[in-house]
């Protein structure tokens, strides 16, 4: 279930940059209050809507970091579920779809685990310092689980761009 994701922020960096779904401008949110980076390339798939109102979130595991507005096809391999101040919080771990140095990795049971406790670690602590900002991690789950949402993050989102008449017509 390959699909494509849009990286907002590159692996390694600090400054938590949020693409405007309206503008289509990349805009520096915040630098993260903690002496931490993020671990992977991270950003959204396109075309989803997920629990908390935006795009459904996701990281790729990639050899360098891109730049932020990059597309990458990407291939799901597990999801990461937290909840933070605003509700429950699913995160998409992926590997590049077309790198074959990634290919034989499809499920989470083919990383490191310490890979894992890495970026599960980073999510625990990122938002510690900023005022009324939490996190509660719940962990990771497998690829499945990771598809399951995805597909009802997709459903979401074409939920949210039926009009009345679509609805009308859809429930005859």
């Amino acid at each position: 279930m390959d699909v494509d994701m849009v990286v907002e922020i590159p692996a390694g960096s600090r400054n938590k940059y949020e693409m405007d779904q309206e503008s289509g401008r990349i805009r520096l949110d915040r630098t993260l209050f903690t002496a931490t980076a993020y671990p992977a390339d991270y950003g959204y798939v396109l075309e989803t809507l997920a629990e908390d109102g935006d795009p459904l979130d996701a990281m790729v595991l990639l050899d360098e970091p891109t730049f932020p507005g990059c597309s990458v096809r990407v291939r799901p391999i597990g999801v990461f579920w937290m909840h933070d101040e605003r509700g429950p919080d699913a995160k998409l771990l992926c590997v590049p779809a077309a790198d074959p140095r990634w290919q034989a990795i499809g499920d989470l049971a083919d990383l490191h685990k310490y890979q894992l406790s890495e970026i599960g670690h980073f999510f625990e602590i990122y938002k510690d310092l900023e005022p009324g900002k939490y996190t509660d991690v719940r962990g990771w789950r497998d690829r499945a689980e990771a598809e399951a949402e995805l597909t009802a993050a997709q459903d979401r989102y074409q939920a949210s761009r039926r009009t009345p008449a679509d609805t009308a017509r859809h429930d005859r």
